[in-house]
């Protein structure tokens, strides 16, 4: 084999290698919306060219009403508008102390695993739950003992996952690395829980989002789209807890806040993540949040930033 073929074969054989490489770097996370599921809607996400959604809670699923018929039409119309449905997002006080309200509570998300199921969605995001009436330790212990008993026969049933949102704000002790490091051991590596990560929430807690997202990027199946801005004049002048009580951070779209984007879908494409991202639209400046039908200056919100993403995330 004389020189010239040697090189062509070897630059071919590169060329196909870096090839294969290249393809198998392909990223294409699904995105998406969130917000209710009505038509109107639907329609919207569909012309905007997103390919996911997750759906809020109530309307037109809620299971205290809602048919089977229903559903199945439901299932029917994301399939025939090309969408996924990632998640459901439920509230949940999952251990409330008011032995009435936790079975409230627990019947109902109980209900809404049944409800994804039948839509075929994967993921409930939710909070863990929170009793800030015990230890942390007895809390994890709780929520163990009552995901067991009350939703993980049921996930089973309808092979669906519960997904932890790290939203300080709610009954929740997985709000960032210490709630998550202890419920994941205390749950085993079990298959029906996980983390719905929402970097926003990070920021606003001092918590580094890039960094948790390293550390649990293994434990990761859904994701929401928000940034977090912080006022630092705000903060500096009156701290964290003003006694005026004016606002030292906001919700915003993505690329408006503080968060490092290409740090972070840097360290989901390095992991292989090919799930969900779904925009979560909480900025006060777009009309944030109607219920059902999104307002026209909500909608610009999305489009918004559909255009900021698509530079990291392909369509």
């Amino acid at each position: 084999m004389n020189d010239i073929t040697r090189r062509t074969l070897l630059g071919a054989a590169t060329a196909g290698a870096v090839a294969l490489k290249a393809a198998q770097r392909e990223w294409r996370p699904k995105l998406g919306v969130l917000g209710h599921y009505t038509p109107a809607n639907i329609e919207f996400i569909k012309a905007e060219g997103f390919r996911n959604i997750i759906i809020t809670e109530g309307g037109a699923i809620d299971p205290a009403h809602v048919t089977d018929e229903q559903l199945a039409a439901i299932k029917s119309a994301l399939a025939a508008a090309g969408l996924q449905a990632s998640a459901l997002q439920i509230g949940g006080s999952h251990i409330d102390p008011d032995p009435a309200q936790r079975e409230r509570e627990n019947t109902k998300f109980a209900k809404y695993i049944e409800v994804a199921g039948k839509l075929g969605v994967p993921y409930i995001g939710t909070q863990s739950g929170k009793d800030a009436q015990k230890p942390f330790a007895a809390q994890v212990d709780e929520i163990v003992r009552v995901y067991n008993e009350r939703y993980f026969p049921l996930c089973e049933k309808y092979h669906v996952r519960i997904l932890w949102e790290p939203w300080p704000g709610g009954p929740n002790i997985a709000t960032g690395p210490v709630g998550f490091e202890a419920l994941l051991k205390a749950f085993n590596n079990s298959p029906y829980v996980g983390l719905q990560y929402d970097p926003s929430h990070e920021v606003w807690q001092f918590i580094d989002p890039i960094q948790t997202a390293r550390d649990f990027v293994d434990h990761i199946y859904d994701v929401h789209l928000k940034d977090t801005e912080i006022d630092w004049h705000t903060l500096k002048w009156a701290g964290t807890n003003p006694v005026d009580h004016r606002e030292w951070w906001r919700y915003r779209l993505p690329g408006l806040g503080s968060i490092d984007w290409a740090a972070f879908f840097s360290v989901l494409q390095k992991a292989g993540y090919q799930g969900a991202m779904t925009i979560e639209h909480e900025d006060p400046y777009y009309a944030c949040c109607p219920g059902g039908d999104f307002t026209d200056d909500y909608k610009e919100g999305f489009r918004m930033a559909h255009r900021y993403l698509r530079q990291y995330v392909p369509d």
